[in-house]
């Protein structure tokens, strides 16, 4: 039986985070993840950045439900925005739907738990034209699933984030076993996990890594501040139990982060002896050798709340001499320069820093070798590397061909690419929306490349402002009057900042002498004059913005008579 299937980009190829495919099978759609991507330092101002929500305003009859792989933001995150206006079902197992719900709840205060499903590893879910199912994955948070979408053509595997260690505990571990079962019915196609596909060696046990927190932990006598994401329940179990063996206890600081550590509690994924968890207002009855600071940021990201500390601007905690910043998490590569600042201004406070990452070659993501024991496993005819940015997807390429596949059965494709399936082989095909959505406070996709650019040039050489007003009889009423920030310091740049002033009445007079009156055309004259004359004296572009007023000019006649007379009757009093 032929069925039509199609495989659609949307986001998290060729970049690190937003996380989002989607499968089609006849005129069923499958969505796989909806995460979101915390900027780099170039998106000025910009909170966070999702995928293209126009994918949904063309598709959302046809989709059948987001099936979300675990709970981290890289997954999760665009859910609010796309519940805005989407009644769309979400299934995930019982952590990751707890864990979607508060971040849907977080940004809108209503939602439909209707919408939400809970799935776990032996669920079968059935369609029309598929069947999805699923099977357990090791990465840092438990109830990661995969996800196989078994169609008429061969069964179609997304990994989501994962990796293998057999030392990992139950909750954790790669299910070997179904991967084996799924090989037996025939893979067509592996969206796998690229992200850390250049690391050619594994990463240390988790067991590991618990004996190296527990060693840091002994070892240091005076208060600990420990940098972690809250998502990573490994990390907070870890760092939980390393404290009760040191007598020590446990202050949570962040944004939502007693929300969700109550929430795994509750759930039974993390395990907090009782009484360790202590109020920030009790760190004052306890001695700082007996005190746990658990940071872990706005939306988990927990550096800048570092830099507060070191600066004595955070609302509660301030880095003194003897303390000890374990930041116990993996930066990317886009926030090294970021943690390289945040250790300077915290030994500047006096403090101390250990970086697990630098200790431990620690990821949750699947090294080289475990991506070819995945594709041997699997086997797999054709391969979509994901989830990571080019390099990592090309490295997976060449691992994938060690293996034995065919370069022309891998495809490194870019966010926006749709690929078809017929006679036997995938194609490109129409485009799918695969633009990035912005996030700016509350705005939702309102900010573009063109408020970017202008963010920039003001970054880089601020603004200059014209203001004038004029009749419409083609007369200045006052004479123009200039102001900069960003760009030079007025004081000591006068000459400057008169030429400015000539340079708009030049521009002013010269439009009304050559142009019929339209205020379009005299800003874009007034700007224009503006920014040559000006990177002709200082070299630089500022953002010039001129504001033209216009005057009835009889109406400010009358006004200054009324106004003479007022002051002549007073005076003769």
């Amino acid at each position: 039986m032929t069925q039509n299937i199609k495989l659609m980009m949307l986001s998290g190829v060729r970049e690190t985070g937003k996380n989002m495919f989607a499968a089609q099978v006849g005129n069923e759609i499958f969505v796989f993840d909806a995460g979101l991507m915390y900027p780099d330092s170039s998106l000025l101002g910009i909170d966070i950045v999702i995928p293209d929500l126009d994918f949904f305003k063309d598709y959302a009859d046809q989709i059948k439900g987001i099936f979300l792989t675990h709970g981290h933001a890289d997954a999760i995150g665009a859910l609010p925005y796309i519940l805005r206006d989407y009644d769309l079902p979400i299934y995930g197992s019982k952590l990751t739907i707890a864990l979607a719900k508060i971040t849907v709840q977080r940004e809108n205060k209503r939602y439909k738990k209707h919408l939400f499903h809970v799935i776990d590893a032996h669920s079968v879910l059935h369609f029309d034209n598929a069947t999805l199912s699923f099977f357990s994955t090791t990465h840092s948070i438990p109830d990661s699933l995969g996800v196989d979408l078994s169609t008429a053509a061969g069964e179609i595997v997304y990994t989501g984030h994962f990796k293998f260690d057999p030392s990992s505990r139950p909750g954790y571990r790669t299910d070997m076993v179904r991967l084996a079962e799924i090989s037996q019915k025939g893979v067509l196609a592996l969206l796998c996990d690229s992200s850390n596909s250049e690391a050619a060696y594994s990463s240390a046990s988790e067991r590991d890594i618990e004996t190296y927190v527990d060693n840091v932990f002994q070892s240091h006598e005076g208060r600990i501040i420990v940098a972690a994401k809250v998502s990573n329940v490994t990390r907070m179990q870890q760092i939980i139990n390393a404290a009760a063996r040191s007598e020590r206890k446990v202050v949570l600081t962040g944004r939502d982060v007693n929300k969700i550590v109550q929430t795994m509690i509750k759930l039974g994924y993390l395990k907090v002896p009782k009484d360790l968890l202590v109020h920030e207002k009790e760190l004052k009855e306890i001695p700082a050798a007996k005190t746990v600071i658990l940071e872990t940021g706005r939306m988990g990201e927990p550096l800048q709340s570092l830099q507060r500390m070191a600066n004595n601007r955070h609302r509660s905690i301030k880095i003194v001499p003897g303390d000890l910043v374990f930041i116990a998490t993996t930066p990317s590569h886009a926030v090294e320069t970021m943690v390289a600042q945040t250790s300077d201004m915290i030994y500047r406070a006096g403090g101390s820093v250990v970086q697990l990452g630098l200790e431990k070659h620690i990821s949750g993501h699947a090294t080289g070798r475990d991506l070819q024991l995945l594709i041997a496993t699997l086997k797999p005819k054709y391969l979509f590397p994901v989830l990571g940015e080019y390099r990592s997807m090309d490295v997976l390429k060449h691992l994938a061909v060690e293996t034995g596949m065919n370069k022309s059965d891998i495809y490194l494709a870019a966010n926006g690419e749709a690929y078809g399936y017929d006679k036997g082989r995938f194609y490109r095909t129409d485009p799918v929306p695969g633009e990035a959505t912005m996030i700016d406070g509350s705005g939702v996709g309102d900010v573009g490349n063109i408020v970017l650019r202008d963010r920039e040039v003001l970054s880089d050489d601020g603004i200059f402002i014209a203001v004038v007003t004029i009749d419409r009889r083609k007369k200045i009423i006052y004479p123009p009057k200039v102001a900069t920030r960003g760009f030079v310091y007025i004081k000591e740049n006068k000459p400057l900042m008169n030429k400015a002033e000539e340079t708009v009445v030049e521009a002013i007079k010269n439009n009304f002498s050559h142009k019929k009156f339209d205020w379009t055309e005299l800003k874009s004259d007034i700007r224009h004059d503006l920014e040559r004359m000006l990177y002709k004296e200082t070299g630089r572009r500022p953002v010039v913005m001129p504001v033209v007023m216009e005057i009835n000019q009889n109406r400010h006649r009358a006004a200054v008579k009324r106004s003479q007379k007022k002051r002549r009757a007073a005076s003769s009093r």
